[in-house]
């Protein structure tokens, strides 16, 4: 694969959506539909199912995708070693993100992190959405910026970065998409989506028998393993799924509303973590 092939190709397994790729790599859409095309001709597999509706990828292009993305991210790791040796740097701090948006919501902390080690070169890459802890425990990244708690064997779990309030996502139409203000007692009666998460501490199934405080029955949703995933699927009315405020800022589209949670709702609260013995994180300066 040639490194635009690459890049069309990462960029539509993440995006799922011909002219949100166009528009995030500034090429036409008939360039990512033509380099899709032909790559699935040369490999001889359908790498991504397409619909006049949704964009999805297939079994084989899932693994695909994964597959390339570790390879094209330790190239990218080694140009940027290059690059940092050239302009005097020390040391390059990988830093993932479970959620890309965090990198601007935690600016302030990243600022004083270059504040206190002019010497550090921060670089910041997309972490395993479905399971972000894997990238790290892989040594993919250094450091981790994910939804707090983190209780894993092998890895600290830092400082909180940020904090922000939750709001729920649901289609537009829906009879709440009009309230002020949710609370956690109006997911009775709904179904409610969800991101793929690691097996417990940090996500534990309800009862068979799950209600609210209130006594109202709720049922859970499928897990999926992309923003776009989740998303379209609250888009199509499947279902409703709470999530965090920057999502209506980055995640915005006429078919879902996003709905905060009244005051005195539990937040969404990101943490720092890194592996156990590693010193990528304090030699970055952040304490």
């Amino acid at each position: 694969m040639e490194k635009r092939e690459i890049e069309i190709f990462l960029a539509l397994s993440e995006e799922l959506h011909f002219g949100r790729t166009a528009a995030r790599l500034f090429v036409s859409q008939a360039r990512v539909s033509q380099t899709i095309a032909a790559l699935e001709r040369r490999l001889g597999v359908r790498l991504f199912e397409r619909t006049s509706r949704r964009v999805a990828l297939t079994p084989v292009g899932r693994q695909l995708a994964a597959d390339v993305r570790a390879g094209h991210e330790r190239i990218l790791a080694g140009i940027a070693t290059a690059v940092a040796a050239g302009r005097g740097v020390d040391t390059v701090v990988t830093v993932g993100l479970e959620a890309p948006a965090v990198a601007d919501l935690a600016g302030e902390a990243l600022d004083r992190v270059l504040r206190r080690r002019p010497g550090v070169d921060l670089r910041f890459v997309e972490a395993d959405f479905a399971d972000p802890l894997a990238t790290l425990l892989r040594g993919e990244i250094d450091v981790l910026i994910t939804n707090s708690p983190v209780d894993e064997p092998g890895v600290v779990a830092g400082p909180v970065v940020v904090q922000e309030p939750a709001v729920l996502a649901v289609p537009a139409g829906h009879l709440l998409a009009d309230r002020s203000t949710v609370s956690l007692d109006d997911l009775g009666g709904q179904v409610v989506l969800r991101a793929g998460r690691r097996p417990p501490p940090y996500w534990r199934d309800p009862p068979r028998d799950w209600r609210t405080a209130s006594g109202e029955p709720v049922r859970r949703g499928p897990a999926f393993a992309t923003f776009q995933d989740l998303f379209g699927a609250v888009a199509r009315g499947e279902g409703v799924c709470p999530v965090a405020a920057h999502a209506e800022d980055y995640f915005s589209r006429p078919t879902i509303v996003f709905v905060p949670f009244e005051p005195g709702s539990p937040p969404v609260t990101w943490c720092a973590a890194w592996r156990c013995g590693s010193t990528s994180y304090s030699d970055a300066g952040a304490t």
